[in-house]
């Protein structure tokens, strides 16, 4: 820890969660250097420790609980001054947190972030009057400009929207991240200008809900236009869109993501169940049919798409019947990327209050056996594209093969689907270059650089 009164307090970071978390995390990393603050890299020996954390599930509540008290840690050993935790926990459980980690310094909860150079000027100071810094959602989204990014230039992530309207019974971030905001779109513009300025090559939309875009602020979806002003960028090569809702797809959208020249053939949109009963219980507010025609028509009008998904198992009620039609419709659809979940009883969450709770050895049957028939599905997949030629965005070199780099095509998004290890000279982080698809390995592709990509 710096003692020298000259030198410039120093704070490491630790993040957690989502990649919207994540650009909540590099606003703060960007307020604090602003500030005069000096990032480290490593917890121990810094004057504060920030750990913004996620609160959605059970899972990710106990993995930010570890890190908290891992910091913690340190600090009992006089290894850290101080610890702040921000985020979507602190959020959730407000000043119970302190009960329960009384250790910490300070809490912020998640629309406190633009104040956290100030918590950390209190902590620092050892100040304990005011422990907790909460923040009613705003009612215009918040400025994400004058990041410090932590992904690689090459790739970052653009916050459209905070907040969600769903209202899902099984999800509890609406009470966390409020309501729907969208965020105008000249703003959307000017960051995405910044980024692409600071080396930017693709660029990852999110949002709670990324097809709501516009609904608050203009009275109509206007996604379709953002996207439209997006792929005249240039010196963006992708553009990627997580966190499609499968409601609001209108032609002039399905028709922008078919003709764009830097919209992937790439779409995230998690679709949870397709038995009609338990989306009812759901509270989705779709239902299988209107799923399969938005598929359908998906398919039909973009070429080479490649559909990412997520489906929940063992929501309360769900019978082994319905459990089996969503088993054959994966079976059927063959989505190239899927993520399956067991249920996870929220607290305070509608479901919650749902008869029929299942068993956890139930539900995680039932996840295994959906994601034996998915890895099949992604696996037939992989294998078919041997001897195809792609383009590949190089992200750097592959720890584990020698004269290799790890690299991803229009099919693969970061940290959540697979890779392409590729092999060739004079390569580096950020270049995109065709390739010729030589092996597959399970979820990933082995390819050779055949040149620069088109």
């Amino acid at each position: 820890m710096s003692k020298n009164p000259e030198m410039k307090p120093t704070f490491a970071f630790v993040s957690l969660g989502c990649p919207k978390n994540l650009v909540d995390s590099e606003r703060m990393l960007g307020r604090l250097s602003q500030d005069g603050y000096a990032l480290v890299p490593d917890a121990e020996g810094a004057d504060v420790v920030v750990v913004n954390t996620c609160g959605f599930i059970e899972p990710a509540r106990q993995e930010s609980l570890g890190v908290i008290r891992e910091m913690l840690a340190l600090k009992k050993q006089g290894k850290v001054g101080a610890v702040i935790v921000a985020g979507c926990l602190a959020e959730r459980k407000k000043e119970d947190l302190l009960k329960e980690v009384p250790e910490v310094d300070h809490i912020v909860g998640v629309f406190g972030r633009e104040e956290i150079s100030q918590v950390v000027d209190r902590a620092l100071a050892q100040s304990l009057e005011q422990r907790s810094l909460f923040r009613p959602a705003p009612v215009r989204a918040q400025d994400d400009t004058a990041r410090l990014r932590i992904t690689p230039r090459h790739y970052a992530y653009l916050k459209i929207s905070e907040g969600c309207d769903r209202l899902c019974t099984f999800c509890a971030i609406p009470g966390m991240r409020g309501k729907h905001v969208t965020k105008p779109m000249e703003e959307v513009l000017r960051e995405a200008r910044e980024l692409v300025a600071d080396g930017v090559r693709e660029l990852i939309l999110v949002a709670q809900d990324t097809t709501y875009y516009g609904t608050d602020l203009y009275g109509r979806v206007r996604l379709a236009e953002l996207l439209r002003e997006l792929d005249q960028l240039e010196g963006l090569e992708w553009i990627r869109i997580l966190y499609a809702y499968p409601i609001h797809f209108t032609d002039e959208l399905i028709a922008t993501l078919a003709g764009a020249k830097r919209i992937l053939p790439y779409l995230d949109l998690p679709l949870q169940h397709i038995n009609d009963h338990v989306l009812r219980r759901m509270r989705r507010r779709v239902n299988r049919q209107g799923t399969e025609g938005l598929l359908a028509k998906l398919r039909e009008a973009i070429p080479k798409l490649t559909l990412r998904t997520t489906f929940i198992v063992g929501f309360p009620g769900e019978t082994d019947a319905e459990f089996e039609e969503l088993l054959a419709f994966v079976q059927t659809e063959r989505f190239e990327r899927a993520g399956v979940f067991t249920y996870s009883l929220e607290p305070g969450t509608p479901a919650a209050r749902l008869d029929g709770h299942l068993p956890e050895e139930i539900k995680l049957e039932r996840r295994n056996r959906l994601m034996e028939i998915q890895q099949q599905v992604a696996f037939d997949w992989s294998r078919r594209q041997i001897g195809r030629e792609l383009d590949v965005l190089i992200d750097g070199p592959d720890p584990d093969v020698p004269n290799h780099l790890l690299a991803r095509s229009y099919a693969d998004a970061p940290d959540i689907d697979g890779l392409v290890r590729i092999k060739g000279k004079g390569l580096h982080a950020g270049d995109l270059v065709r390739a010729k698809v030589t092996a597959a390995d399970g979820y990933d592709l082995i390819a050779r650089a055949m040149g620069p990509g088109r």
